[in-house]
């Protein structure tokens, strides 16, 4: 079943400038698709539009099998259900005078999501691996990568069928990093993942869909595992060569 279906769909920012060009993609249930490029190359600009934070100048965007209408209300608030965001810096995505528990339970009312509230807020925290006490203490308490589990946990409350992920773990040292990675492997399997990324290794690791973007265009699609061992753009190429890669336990000197 189809979650997302862009049909030649640009977007400019208003003072005239393209950021994205003719751009055509579905995503699939259960297909995770890495989204590659460099910085500029419009990635966080198709985030934005899927999540519908802004819409396409041209083209077409169905989420769920319908016209995403950013001016219905009913509308948007399902989408909200259906599609949630994880971003980047969790420093930053998280109130530092809001106590975890109200932190969580913010988005359960504002989305109108059924249930008891305590019992949903104990279920996300345990999906990511953090204590249900967490709730009494502020974000300055938690390291930086509890931090992103406590963001990812604040998507997870609208039980969402599709996270979509902006560099997640671009802010995270190394060993942080792996541990966020796992969990959102972990996740994937009931939730599809569209994830950008500027590391190779972690769209590998999660995606089996990878779409490569260039200046907004997009200059390669298909199975990320065929990109990656026989690409077909010079773009790609030279992308490929340049960008960072997690280390391959495998290959570590034991």
């Amino acid at each position: 079943m189809s979650l997302f279906d862009l049909r030649n769909v640009s977007y400019a920012y208003s003072r005239g400038e393209t950021v994205l060009h003719d751009i055509s993609l579905r995503l699939e249930e259960g297909k995770n698709l890495g989204i590659l490029g460099e910085s500029g190359s419009g990635k966080s600009t198709l985030l934005r539009l899927m999540l519908g934070l802004a819409e396409p100048d041209q083209g077409v965007l169905e989420a769920n099998a319908a016209p995403l209408d950013i001016r219905s209300r009913s509308r948007m608030q399902a989408h909200r259900r259906f599609a949630q965001p994880v971003f980047q810096d969790p420093y930053s995505s998280l109130d530092p005078r809001m106590r975890i528990g109200k932190a969580l339970a913010e988005p359960h009312a504002a989305l109108g999501l059924g249930g008891d509230a305590r019992q949903e807020i104990a279920r996300v925290l345990a999906e990511v691996g953090l204590p249900e006490d967490s709730v009494d203490r502020r974000p300055r308490a938690f390291s930086g990568g509890q931090r992103q589990r406590i963001a990812i946990a604040r998507a997870l409350i609208a039980r969402p069928r599709v996270l979509l992920a902006d560099e997640p773990v671009s802010a995270l040292d190394l060993s942080t990093r792996v541990r966020v990675i796992d969990l959102l492997d972990r996740l994937s399997k009931d939730i599809t993942l569209v994830l950008v990324s500027h590391d190779v290794a972690i769209v590998a690791a999660l995606c089996p869909r990878l779409v490569v973007l260039q200046n907004g265009h997009i200059v390669e699609a298909g199975e990320t595992r065929r990109i990656l061992d026989d690409p077909q753009h010079d773009y790609t190429r030279m992308l490929l060569s340049s960008l960072p890669r997690l280390p391959d336990p495998a290959k570590e000197p034991a």
